[in-house]
């Protein structure tokens, strides 16, 4: 009888860990749904340790068309607007210009708007407990990471109208590094006017796509990135000069679908200082001196794999 009600024991707990993760899924598929469909106009801060932007989120559907605003509520301003499948970038000091995209690149990561399935090869899902969110009923929902090469990611959804209310990066050992927060969100029927005045707006045509894949391959050719950490795959390259110095480097973007980082391949600079590494909130810079080149790696991942990544980096022979 006892090894009966063992074997009994594991089997529901075997039912709820399935059921669990089914719910978490479908609460993650929900969201990504209702931020595609919804009408809302919402407020959010992100926190980093000390710091804190805010924005504004506008989203609705105006004549069978989606439209989306995400401005920067602080300093000189940046806005981006998002009309189907172009994204419209109005920046201080710099003519505006579209790219061709379904998804705003900002705070909240571009694959919680459409497939968030997909991340079920690196993360599992896991359901949290309730809270409450900007006076608003919410369910935490965790993407774990499978392995400790990755931040975990947190999310809290809004049980009402299924909508994202919170979301953090948070570390194996449950220290959060960096927050998203809604202070502000209204769901309405109609849209916002603001979108509702874009549907009358021209923007420039979408920019070319800059790097073929010709180009791509080359530039592999010519460097090997020996480890990656898992799910992680290429998204793009090229070779561009970049702003803080003005230098020549070739450049590597790699995404698991959640998190992306760059990596940044150049000549040595005088007078730089010894491999090490800066963070802000969940972004790691970590800059690594080979002696015949300087690789630098940016993304949200932790100091290790950004430090084993570059240290990876060699020449083919």
């Amino acid at each position: 009888m006892k090894w009966f009600a063992l074997l009994l024991g594991v089997g529901l707990s075997a039912q709820v860990v399935a059921s669990e993760i089914i719910n978490a899924k479908q609460l993650l598929t929900d969201m990504s749904s209702a931020i595609q469909e919804r009408n809302f106009d919402a407020s959010f801060v992100v926190v980093k340790g000390k710091g804190m932007e805010p924005y504004r989120w506008i989203h609705g559907k105006v004549d069978n068309s989606e439209l989306e605003i995400l401005s920067r509520q602080n300093g000189a301003g940046l806005e981006v607007v998002r009309v189907d499948n172009k994204v419209t970038y109005f920046e201080p000091q710099t003519q505006p210009y579209s790219i061709e995209t379904d998804a705003i690149a900002g705070p909240i990561p571009e694959i919680l708007f459409g497939e968030v399935g997909s991340l079920s090869n690196s993360y599992d899902f896991v359901l949290g407990g309730k809270e409450r969110i900007a006076d608003r009923a919410a369910q935490l929902v965790r993407l774990v990471s499978k392995d400790e090469h990755k931040y975990n990611y947190w999310l809290w959804i809004d049980i009402q109208s299924a909508l994202l209310l919170k979301a953090a990066y948070v570390t194996q050992q449950g220290e959060v590094l960096e927050q998203l927060q809604l202070t502000h969100i209204s769901v309405t029927e109609q849209p916002a006017p603001p979108l509702i005045e874009l549907s009358s707006k021209d923007f420039p045509m979408p920019l070319a796509s800059l790097a073929p894949a010709e180009s791509t391959q080359k530039l592999q050719n010519n460097w090997r990135i020996g480890w990656l950490p898992e799910g992680f795959k290429l998204l793009k390259s090229d070779r561009h000069k970049l702003d803080l110095n003005n230098e020549l480097a070739d450049y590597f973007l790699f995404s698991d679908g959640l998190v992306e980082f760059s990596v940044f391949v150049q000549r040595p600079l005088s007078g730089q200082r010894a491999s090490g590494a800066l963070s802000s909130g969940a972004t790691t810079v970590y800059v690594h001196n080979s002696g015949a080149f300087d690789v630098s790696v940016v993304g949200k991942i932790p100091t290790m794999t950004a430090k084993a990544i570059a240290e990876s980096v060699t020449r083919p022979l």
